[in-house]
């Protein structure tokens, strides 16, 4: 059997034996395997690559893979579908490879928002700004609003500890969160 009609039988031959010939060292037959399949290998690397620069580079690749595993292979069959598991995993890598990676020690973790320093001034001096309009409040107003706001005391609760009734709570309370609503305005 010369070349050319060699040639010929294994284009017409399927995957397995064509498949099978390559793995044995045939060149010819591994030449049939490129040709039938590159196309193919070449429009889903398109589709994995985010460009159609690596296209080429990416299927080249995959051939010298599939020439150097190609007895590994163990259904000759199934040749198309391990060339575009190949394929797309030579893609990824290729994808992978061209990110940007960070090293870790090179980036600078920001500082929680609450701890930054700015964050640390506003709330002290707000908290600073709310004792000092506390003080400005009658005894029994204070001491309703912060068994109230700070405390968590109920209505009744806290007009049992001031000894006054639950009407006069609810007065002073009013009262209250009516100054702190206006002196702390600026910090709303």
């Amino acid at each position: 059997m010369d070349a050319e009609s060699h040639e010929d039988a294994l284009s017409a031959a399927d995957d397995a034996i064509v498949a099978g010939r390559a793995a044995d060292g045939d060149t010819a037959a591994f030449a049939v395997l490129v040709r039938r399949h590159t196309p193919m290998m070449r429009a889903y690397a398109r589709q994995v690559l985010p460009g159609t620069a690596d296209v080429d580079d990416v299927v080249q690749e995959v051939w010298v893979v599939a020439w150097q595993r190609l007895e590994e292979l163990s259904d000759p069959g199934k040749v198309r579908s391990w060339l575009m598991r190949i394929t797309g995993r030579t893609a990824i890598d290729r994808i992978r490879a061209t990110r940007v990676h960070l090293d870790v020690d090179d980036v600078e973790p920001r500082a929680p928002e609450r701890t930054a320093p700015a964050r640390i001034v506003e709330e002290r001096s707000g908290t600073a700004a709310l004792r000092a309009a506390l003080h400005e409040l009658p005894d029994a107003q204070r001491a309703c609003w912060a068994l109230r706001e700070i405390g968590g005391y109920r209505y009744e609760e806290i007009a049992d500890e001031l000894d006054v009734s639950v009407s006069t709570v609810r007065g002073l309370l009013a009262r209250a969160r009516k100054f702190l609503l206006v002196r702390m305005e600026e910090w709303r």
